[in-house]
């Protein structure tokens, strides 16, 4: 019995895992945006802002859905081409980190709002898709979040994120440039004390 129900378990995860990663990219951005508001709706200490809770959210439901390595090339440039393979592997658990405490911090302001999906555009041969949003919230004007997503080994995954025109990519290319013409490439600098525009932190 034991045997059968280990057996049950392998495949309720194996096929769980799969039913993600055939998401396309608009239902994608849908299910962990669905998710994250009903963990927060459903979790009075979230709400109240309880820092592990909120970084245990963001490391589930949302950073699992970005394409890392791709956010690095892009945001690093010209550097990443002459980074070492450790410096890559540094820089992308520095970005990732810093990419975390960014989204506890929103995630820690959200209240009352709403995602409101725009139609997407795309075609069987894309292989970059926008997924256009807006958050709305009581007694504020609405928020356009773009979402850039590509495929990654058959997975649809975020590389980009455009808040009211600011993007996400943009805004750190040219944080990290004058970061390395200061410092250089070098493994042992911290990067967690960049910061993104206010408009991040919804």
């Amino acid at each position: 019995m034991k045997k059968y129900l280990i057996k049950f378990l392998f495949l309720a995860v194996f096929f769980s895992i799969n039913s993600i990663a055939a998401l396309g990219p608009e239902d994608l951005v849908r299910k962990t945006a669905e998710d994250v508001l009903f963990a927060i709706k459903a979790d009075e200490e979230i709400q109240k802002g309880d820092k592990e809770k909120i970084y245990k959210l963001a490391e589930e439901k949302i950073l699992p859905n970005f394409d890392f390595e791709r956010v690095a090339r892009l945001v690093l440039g010209r550097a990443w081409r002459s980074a070492s393979d450790e410096q890559k592997k540094e820089f992308i658990v520095q970005f990732r980190t810093l990419l975390l405490k960014t989204y506890a911090v929103a995630l820690s302001k959200y209240k009352d709002h709403a995602i409101e999906f725009k139609p997407t555009r795309m075609s069987d041969t894309d292989e970059i898709v926008i997924v256009k949003t807006e958050i709305t919230q009581s007694g504020g004007q609405p928020i356009r979040v773009n979402y850039a997503l590509s495929k990654n080994s058959g997975k649809w995954l975020v590389f980009d994120i455009v808040i009211e025109g600011v993007s996400l990519v943009t805004n750190y290319r040219s944080q990290f440039s004058s970061e390395i013409r200061r410092n250089g490439m070098d493994t042992s600098v911290s990067y967690t004390h960049l910061t993104l525009p206010t408009i991040y932190s919804v």
